[in-house]
């Protein structure tokens, strides 16, 4: 019987230390090691970086999400780690993409470095469910602008 659908959705402080070109180099790095090792765990999901906070959405079987996110919590790239959602789902809503990144360009940064202005994305009040919302938009209107 194969294992039910998880979500995981988080927030956390960057701590990566050093400029933006270290900070772009650690981003990638993460990046490459997701879009390796996410497909064979049948993990999809989404990473917006925006002014030195992470927000991820993982998405697969149950021990799959368990596994990298007890990773991501040991990762001294992250401080902070603010779990808003992990519970079954219904349905995949980031099935395109083993990893999705949202922020990489300067069209990136433009439309993503002041979203959570405009969309209510405040560390102290920001609700999983909200979350899930903001990086399912922005990685949908991403996908519509690289097409």
């Amino acid at each position: 019987m194969p294992s039910e659908l998880y979500r995981c959705v988080y927030y956390s402080k960057n701590l990566i230390a050093g400029g933006s070109l270290r900070i772009a180099e650690e981003i990638e790095s993460i990046l490459a090691a997701a879009r390796r090792n996410n497909p064979p765990l049948s993990v999809t999901g989404a990473l917006v970086f925006n002014r030195g906070l992470f927000a991820q959405v993982l998405e697969g079987p149950c021990p799959s999400v368990e596994s990298l996110f007890e990773k991501i919590l040991r990762d001294e790239r992250h401080g902070d780690i603010q779990v808003l959602g992990f519970g079954a789902a219904r349905e995949r809503l980031f099935s395109n993409w083993s990893m999705a990144f949202l922020g990489r360009s300067r069209e990136d940064q433009d439309l993503f470095g002041h979203f959570g202005r405009q969309t209510g994305f405040n560390t102290e009040r920001i609700e999983g469910d909200r979350l899930l919302e903001i990086v399912r938009h922005l990685a949908f209107e991403e996908e519509a602008r690289a097409a």
